[in-house]
């Protein structure tokens, strides 16, 4: 008798801690699967596919077109003039000026991406404004780059998304100064085998549109 209590004793033990165990691991899984408010805009934007890409071509402005392999980080711009051809991973002084455009253009087309990449920077809380543009309340969040380091150091973005986490509008302020430098719309989205990419950018009066145009996206 005295054993057969044991035994549904230590049952009853091995129960409790597998459920215990079993309850802790779904509560690290819930933490593990909260997403930032930077990760939601960028899965948003179809951030999940961006392993499976293995080349972007995109044209900015009309000025530059650009063909990007990011898995190997080959390069090439195609101007009216120019053909040129560099690597990321190996940027000299003949390339850092063919690189600094680059790196604005592709901030740009894929600035739900930078928030997560960007891991220097600094994203403020998120609140909730009228937009510049349109006049809408929408979420807002602050993208802050530090003084050091990178090709446009202590500038900030105030970009505005709804929400469904889609980015409508930003604000950059160069150097962080509280007025404002450049305020454009981000309209007229286009899903590139799962990469949402807005390609019209237009001023408050509607005078002017950063636009992307020749927009391709290859998947391994």
């Amino acid at each position: 008798m005295k054993k057969l209590l044991l035994l549904v004793f230590l049952t009853c033990i091995s129960l409790s801690c597998k459920q215990n165990s079993e309850s802790k691991t779904d509560e690290l899984e819930i933490v593990k699967k909260e997403l930032t408010v930077a990760e939601k805009i960028a899965q948003a934007h179809g951030f999940e596919n961006w392993k499976n890409v293995s080349e972007i071509n995109f044209n900015f402005r009309g000025n530059r077109h650009w063909k990007w392999q990011p898995k190997t980080n080959n390069i090439t711009l195609m101007t009216k003039t120019d053909t040129i051809n560099y690597n990321r991973k190996q940027i000299d002084s003949l390339s850092i000026k063919v690189d600094q455009a680059f790196i604005n253009d592709k901030f740009w087309l894929l600035i739900p991406f930078q928030l997560v990449w960007d891991k220097s920077a600094f994203i403020s809380e998120p609140v909730t404004e009228v937009a510049p543009i349109s006049k809408s309340e929408l979420n807002k969040i602050t993208i802050t780059y530090t003084n050091e380091g990178g090709y446009t150091p202590g500038d900030a973005y105030d970009i505005f998304y709804d929400t469904n986490y889609i980015i409508k509008e930003w604000v950059f302020r160069r150097g962080n100064q509280e007025e404002p430098s450049l305020t454009n719309t981000f309209e007229n989205y286009q899903d590139f085998n799962g990469i949402k990419i807005a390609l019209d950018h237009k001023n408050n009066e509607g005078t002017w549109n950063l636009e992307f145009t020749d927009v391709s996206v290859t998947l391994e």
